[in-house]
């Protein structure tokens, strides 16, 4: 079996593509000006294109310091298992880590969708009363 070909693109995604990949998942869907918006607001965020298409995202929200979010990890259902959400948050915490304060201690929040927690959990996220947080020690 061939390993699919994909690439993580930093800050390209459109707000179509977005409302795409949540339509896909099944998730609520947005208004065109809402999701600008929250893209233009938002911190980073990434895309898996594969040939031409764009099959995954995540984003980063809050405040750049202290608190940063992962939001909207979506991967296209037909994607999925592929390896692509865990490069995805791999990609965004390295982001994080690259851009935080050196010498500080940093919280990953996350809200799983129900039954995704055991993805995030492998890749060092803990559940909590509000959510599911990863601590980062900035050197």
């Amino acid at each position: 079996m061939e390993e699919l070909q994909y690439e993580l693109v930093d800050n390209v995604l459109r707000a179509e593509d977005f409302i795409h990949l949540k339509a896909a998942v099944g998730m609520i869907d947005r208004p065109l000006g809402q999701v600008e918006k929250a893209l233009r607001n938002g911190l980073f965020h990434v895309s898996a294109i594969c040939d031409g298409k764009i099959v995954g995202m995540g984003r980063l929200v809050g405040d750049g310091a202290m608190y940063w979010y992962l939001q909207d990890i979506i991967v296209l259902p037909e994607y999925q298992g592929k390896g692509i959400g865990k490069n995805i948050v791999n990609r965004l915490l390295k982001h994080i880590k690259s851009t935080a304060i050196p010498g500080t201690k940093i919280e990953v929040g996350l809200t799983s969708v129900k039954g995704k927690e055991p993805f995030y959990e492998k890749l060092g996220f803990s559940i909590g009363a509000t959510g599911m947080r990863l601590w980062i020690e900035i050197e």
